[in-house]
């Protein structure tokens, strides 16, 4: 296995979903971080699809970087056999601690939290303030809303088009790979 070169940001549900295929492709992503040599970084939590993703690669021999608040230790069982377990006091500081310890950002299936995570991301990127790459893994078409609501966004003129561009969306976790790959140079 390839020592650790780049770290990948995955931002996911704490519950599974439900369609299998989530689930899925959670596991299929863990291995594949693991198998290229990337180190995960997500909530750390032990639930859903976090969970999933970071037991995905464990099992393969990959480094696992969890950040966790206090006040979500018990709900998403904090799972603390990570390569780096960080226990922070709020969500903010769980938040910046995943993204300034990230060189790409994927978004899997979630909820509230996922898509919280995913505007505070894009909007730092519109702003300028990184150029790390984001990704969207569009799971069984899960996120077409999504992609809907951000044409509308352009459409109705609260944002240029280049919005659009500081995203790629990724059907299946065999091209999220590629394109990975392509954006970190490995």
């Amino acid at each position: 296995m390839p020592p650790v070169a780049k770290s990948v940001c995955v931002y996911c549900g704490s519950r599974f979903g439900a369609n299998p295929r989530y689930r899925a492709d959670a596991d299929a992503v863990g291995r594949m971080l693991a198998r290229k040599g990337w180190r995960l970084v997500y909530g750390a939590g032990d639930v859903g699809l976090m969970g999933e993703v970071a037991r995905a690669a464990q099992t393969a021999g990959g480094e696992t970087f969890g950040v966790i608040p206090t006040h979500l230790l018990a709900r998403e069982v904090g799972k603390r056999d990570l390569s780096s377990f960080v226990v922070t006091e709020t969500m903010h500081e769980r938040k910046k601690v995943m993204f300034m310890n990230a060189d790409a950002v994927v978004v899997l299936p979630g909820g509230g939290g996922s898509l919280d995570e995913f505007f505070e991301v894009l909007t730092w990127r519109q702003l300028g303030l990184h150029e790390k790459p984001i990704f969207i893994l569009n799971s069984a078409g899960y996120w077409d809303p999504l992609l809907s609501l951000i044409d509308r966004i352009v459409a109705e003129g609260f944002a240029d088009a280049s919005l659009k561009g500081f995203v790629t969306v990724v059907a299946d976790p065999g091209a999220l790979e590629a394109a990975l790959s392509n954006a970190l140079g490995s």
